[in-house]
């Protein structure tokens, strides 16, 4: 089954709503008006407003970085996915590693946001992958399928057009290292399988799987290339409008 590539940008905890105005007209300029290709930008909570303006015209799609899995409430300081929809939200990212490991978030945390997202009509971008350590254990498809499989508990098939999953391996974010096209499609197709024996393999073939360890212009092509990895999840080369629309574009030549 033919799935379309997802470029989505991880902004993290950086810039400004006046930067995040500027990046976003930089981006729409280059890809803002192209169809052969998913593009989301996910800025911090405050900048979600503007950006959400900005990409009102174009084919850009807006997501945010976390919700709370409660409709609302006493929980200071969280965000709603109904206030995340009336700023015409469309993606949510869940379950990235940071979240796991500086804000104490598991599988069942995380599987109540992926449910309460569905429930809202966000698409979740399920976020899982191994650390250094496990990887060397040789645990990392035993870590994985764990996190895709609670994480995903209770799931409709109903819903699985709006599901995204991210594979990070945690020891490549932020570090300059990434997985080999090898290794990256390898868990790809394990993630791919235990999809399969979850939801069937017709459902399975039809969810984009996402790579998120620090891909980058250099080797947006050999990783999408891999059959089984449907785009990216970008942290730092997303903070820039050309490495982002550079990444963007090997994902169009690769259609």
């Amino acid at each position: 089954m033919s799935r379309k590539y997802l470029i989505a940008g991880n902004w993290k905890m950086n810039l400004t709503p006046d930067d995040s105005a500027a990046l976003v007209e930089e981006i729409n300029a280059v890809v803002g008006t192209q169809t052969s290709v998913q593009v989301c930008v996910c800025p911090p909570f405050t900048s979600l407003p503007v950006v959400s303006d900005k990409v009102e015209q174009t084919e850009v799609h807006l997501g945010a970085q976390n919700m709370h899995a409660e409709p609302s409430g006493a929980y200071t300081g969280e965000i709603s996915a109904e206030m995340l929809r009336s700023l015409y939200v469309s993606h949510v990212i869940l379950g990235h590693s940071e979240r796991r490991q500086y804000c104490g978030e598991t599988n069942a945390s995380i599987n109540q946001k992926i449910l309460a997202a569905i429930q809202a009509n966000l698409k979740p971008i399920y976020c899982v992958g191994e650390t250094l350590g496990e990887r060397e254990a040789g645990k990392t498809m035993e870590i994985v399928s764990t996190q895709v499989r609670e994480g995903l508990e209770g799931y409709p098939s109903s819903a699985l057009d709006l599901l995204v999953i991210a594979y990070e391996p945690v020891w490549a974010i932020g570090t300059g290292k990434t997985a080999t096209d090898e290794m990256a499609q390898e868990v790809h197709a394990g993630i791919r399988q235990v999809l399969t024996e979850m939801f069937g393999e017709a459902d399975a073939s039809s969810i984009r799987i996402l790579y998120g360890g620090s891909m980058k212009p250099e080797n947006a092509a050999g990783l999408l290339a891999q059959p089984d990895v449907d785009g990216g999840l970008i942290g730092g080369a997303s903070l820039s409008a050309k490495p982002f629309c550079d990444i963007v574009e090997a994902a169009i030549a690769a259609e």
